[in-house]
């Protein structure tokens, strides 16, 4: 393997030290929790991790879109020592701090919406999306939730039911929470053969009508949870016209519009909120992921008439907006303010996109390349006519790029889409070296007769 700058690999992955914790680790912990690398971080700054053995990665898996900021951000680490030094915890319910407060006014002003907010803080995306169903059905005196196909919500009861994908998240694990629905979500690659995007983005339209008559009643509806790009479903990208009309149908029928904004949201797609770039106002937004820079922290953003709706008690929890999260959230939004990071996301977006279409001419197993800003995905299939998901290359990928020392993450209802979530603090030579890496992964991996001069 060619010396690289950022990249250092000084043993096989694992290392000996990981493979002493992977034999501990395998002991204590459940195989139910899934690893994507078998190495163990010893420490990691902005978009480099360095594990037990002395191995340094390129990030760009972000923890699942959880650092947009970058590991260890200096700002955020001085934020939350700041914090510990003071108090970490009271319970915001038992007695209050000012930074709940801080968080809520600026999230309200930065959040889409020519109206009153309001914010309430909790732990994880799940939890955020949880509340998001509980205020929506006491504002509306409904029960139907609707959510879409391929989208994913969490894996508690209510979200796990609202997630689309049945294995891992759902396999055995029912019976599931009742009066939730599935509707069609635009996926324009796999769109018929017959049908141009604008024919089937009518299509799609329609399919979403006729589903308010077939199989629910939009007057029983509390609640339609969106997410603006699907995450785990593949990063896909609803058209506009879309997005329009399903919130031009709940205004019309009195149901909320939700924006699950968990892995969309803070800066990654070149704005605060992905649902931006579709000029619709949610009701509410659920927050989490890159929120914190690491730090447990959710939160739901919503219109004040339908956060008010709910009576003291019925929401929150004992760690709900800990002190620590709101610390790092302050700091997340000055960092994302001070450092550009909206801009800097289209700027990554643009040269990852640029790269990964050559990549599409030299291999016919590279499908389609989709994202907006630096939410970047490639759909892998066995060649470019017949698309058949292809999970098993896929699968070949990551770990050939994680032996190389790039951290990689697969997504998809078929587990066929190659990831891209690195942190927004990247440095260009990073983020050069990061996709000279992936290319010569695929390289590594692709069969020799799909491979187009890759070498001349």
């Amino acid at each position: 393997m060619a010396d690289r700058k950022f990249v250092k690999i000084q043993t096989a992955i694992p290392g000996p030290k990981s493979q002493e914790l992977v034999a501990r680790r395998n002991n204590v912990v459940p195989k139910g929790i899934s690893n994507n690398s078998e190495a163990f971080v010893k420490k990691a700054k902005g978009a480099l991790v360095e594990d037990v053995d002395g191995n340094t990665f390129i990030d760009f898996a972000g923890a699942i879109g959880t650092i947009n900021v970058g590991h260890s951000h200096p700002r955020v680490v001085r934020a939350l020592q700041a914090q510990a030094g003071d108090y970490i915890h009271t319970g915001f319910n038992v007695m209050m701090y000012e930074s709940y407060i801080q968080l809520a006014e600026r999230l309200a002003d930065l959040s889409p919406g020519s109206f009153d907010k309001q914010v309430a803080f909790f732990n994880s995306g799940a939890e955020a999306v949880e509340n998001a169903v509980k205020i929506a059905r006491k504002y509306t005196k409904r029960q139907g939730i609707i959510s879409f196909t391929r989208g994913f919500h969490g894996r508690t009861l209510m979200t796990m039911t609202m997630t689309s994908k049945v294995k891992p998240y759902k396999y055995g694990f029912g019976p599931f929470a009742p009066e939730v629905y599935k509707a069609p979500y635009p996926y324009v690659y796999r769109r018929p053969d017959q049908m141009d995007e604008k024919e089937y983005s009518k299509f799609i339209i329609e399919q979403f009508e006729q589903f308010l008559i077939a199989e629910v009643a939009p007057e029983t509806i509390a609640a339609v949870v969106m997410e603006p790009i699907q995450g785990e479903g593949g990063f896909i990208v609803p058209d506009l016209d879309f997005v329009k009309r399903v919130r031009e149908i709940c205004t019309q029928y009195g149901i909320l519009f939700v924006a699950d904004e968990i892995q969309t949201g803070f800066a990654r797609t070149g704005k605060y909120f992905a649902i931006e770039h579709f000029g619709v106002e949610p009701d509410l937004i659920t927050i989490s992921k890159s929120m914190g820079a690491g730090v447990p922290i959710s939160g739901v953003i919503g219109r004040k008439e339908i956060m008010e709706a709910s009576d003291a008690g019925e929401i929150g929890g004992t760690y709900s907006g800990s002190p620590l999260g709101c610390r790092a959230a302050l700091a997340v939004l000055d960092i994302i303010e001070e450092e550009g990071l909206n801009e800097r996301a289209v700027e990554i977006g643009e040269k990852v996109y640029e790269e990964m279409h050559k990549w599409a001419n030299q291999f016919e197993q590279i499908g389609d390349i989709r994202g907006i800003g630096a939410m970047c995905a490639m759909e892998i299939v066995t060649n470019k006519k017949d698309k058949t998901p292809d999970k098993v290359t896929v699968g070949k990928i990551v770990k050939e790029a994680n032996n190389r020392g790039l951290m990689l993450l697969s997504a998809g209802i078929f587990g066929n889409v190659i990831r891209l979530l690195m942190p927004l603090t990247i440095t260009d030579e990073q983020l050069e070296e990061g996709l000279d890496i992936l290319r010569e992964s695929i390289e590594a991996v692709l069969v020799p007769e799909f491979q187009l001069e890759v070498n001349s």
